[in-house]
């Protein structure tokens, strides 16, 4: 099921991160972690649609090799404290692939496959993506609970020039993972993510050209199968 669970997992890591608040930091990054917080909450309350492209680099630490893919992500947020994100991941390269998400719903659709996974995100078995997924619903109170303090926060400038407010936050309880690593830009918009695993491998999505609060037709997320696409459920 791994292949399986990636592109979910991307999509709501995505979502994860675009509601993302967290702990207090120590004395000395407390007013850059205190600004870049207040932007993002800013840009939490104010955020009604989001489109981009997306790119993502899954590194394998083993074969010290890495896989990269690129596509187009549509986001709607849902109502506060809900799972009623809308979203649409759509990879181009290396092949196309296609993940709708809708309420709680998700369709993920292989074309060279001619097939489509169907299901619900809640029903999602894997350990890590039931343990990501579980971000979207997390309040900011459960949010300072599962993370400790930032680490290594600084401001970095990403290629294409962007400059941004970077940290690592490590959960405080068991997870399947290390830790993520955040890159907030200037306007408070989570623009690169990168999840470290246990045994070191890593995934790290990066969003550029990213327009805002323009509208998205609904329709782009339901995917309209043709009758000879085998539909399995997952």
């Amino acid at each position: 099921m791994r292949r399986f669970s990636s592109p979910v997992l991307i999509a709501a890591f995505i979502t994860a991160t675009l509601a993302f608040s967290a702990a207090p930091a120590r004395p000395q990054t407390a007013g850059l972690v205190s600004a870049t917080l207040s932007r993002m909450e800013k840009q939490k309350r104010s955020l009604k649609s989001l489109r981009a492209n997306i790119t993502m680099q899954k590194y394998n630490a083993q074969l010290r090799d890495s896989d990269t893919y690129s596509g187009i992500v549509l986001y709607i947020p849902g109502a506060a404290g809900s799972a009623s994100a809308f979203v649409r991941l759509e990879w181009t390269k290396p092949q196309q692939e296609i993940l709708a998400v809708a309420n709680g719903n998700y369709v993920l659709y292989r074309p060279r496959l001619a097939m489509a996974y169907v299901g619900k995100t809640s029903g999602i078995k894997s350990e890590k993506d039931s343990d990501v997924l579980a971000l979207m619903n997390m309040s900011a109170t459960q949010l300072r609970t599962r993370f400790g303090d930032f680490e290594d926060v600084r401001e970095e400038t990403l290629w294409g020039d962007v400059h941004t407010t970077h940290f690592k936050a490590t959960p405080k309880t068991a997870a399947s993972y290390s830790y993520i690593e955040v890159w907030v830009d200037d306007s408070g918009m989570p623009v690169q993510t990168k999840m470290v695993e246990k045994n070191d491998d890593s995934t790290t999505v990066r969003l550029t050209n990213i327009d805002k609060n323009n509208s998205i037709p609904m329709d782009q997320f339901t995917l309209k199968l043709d009758s000879n696409v085998k539909r399995v459920k997952g």
